[in-house]
């Protein structure tokens, strides 16, 4: 299976650290962000692995990245030359995935405890559709959040509910097969003018193939300063 790191965006709310590099290469405990979620995918198993990223960053990743060989992964890259929305620049990577059944998606400012490939062996086992990973959190009306029917399914997700129906969320990490690229040519931009994941997800949702799978270890966006400074403190092992 392959993988895709989104790392691109403005990182407003990091600023003004984000304006002197691409906020998924500040430093979270001794390494800088990206270099975890590449650490993630290769314990997983998966060594084959697209980068996407802005103009402005791109000479950074590969100055400090290179092929992926330091790593024993091998990377590519790709450039979003505007941000348009998650959805967007994952039909980046439609060339990256072709002839590939399945691969996965991880937003390259999620930094989690739990191993991937249990997750990615209970994907493997579903014929078809996508599955998301979901993680108990204090404050489920800042993200996306499920909505569970009868039986259990995702109904649909709303992005960030005043009152959620429940205290899951939604992470950045998702699981697809080739036919997200449908989904996602069927949207339309949001009223931010975004291609959102969100709608793509509901997708599969409206057509009972979307599936969850539950994070049971920490997991953070690093998306602010509070959980930038968490990430680091879970991660250098001095988290209270």
């Amino acid at each position: 299976m392959k993988a895709v790191i989104l790392a691109g965006g403005t990182g407003t709310r990091l600023l003004p650290l984000t304006r002197l590099m691409n906020k998924h290469l500040l430093p979270v405990g001794k390494l800088p962000m990206i270099c975890y979620s590449i650490e993630k995918l290769k314990e997983a198993g998966i060594t084959d692995i697209l980068i996407v990223t802005g103009r402005d960053a791109a000479g950074s990743f590969t100055s400090f990245l290179g092929s992926g060989r330091d790593y024993e992964v091998s990377l590519t890259y790709r450039v979003q030359e505007e941000a348009g929305g998650i959805a967007q620049a994952l039909e980046l990577a439609r060339p990256f995935v072709a002839g590939d059944r399945k691969f996965l998606v991880l937003l390259g400012d999620n930094l989690f405890e739990e191993p991937l490939k249990p997750h990615l062996e209970a994907f493997e086992r579903q014929p078809e559709g996508a599955m998301v990973l979901l993680k108990k959190v204090p404050d489920p009306e800042r993200y996306g959040v499920p909505v569970f029917g009868e039986n259990g399914a995702i109904l649909r997700i709303d992005e960030k509910p005043s009152l959620p129906q429940t205290d899951s969320c939604v992470t950045g990490i998702y699981l697809f097969d080739n036919s997200v690229f449908t989904f996602i040519a069927g949207q339309t931009p949001s009223q931010r003018g975004e291609l959102e994941i969100t709608d793509v997800n509901n997708a599969y949702a409206a057509k009972g193939l979307l599936k969850h799978s539950l994070l049971s270890g920490w997991w953070t966006d690093a998306g602010t300063f509070e959980s930038l400074y968490e990430a680091s403190a879970k991660l250098m092992g001095t988290a209270p």
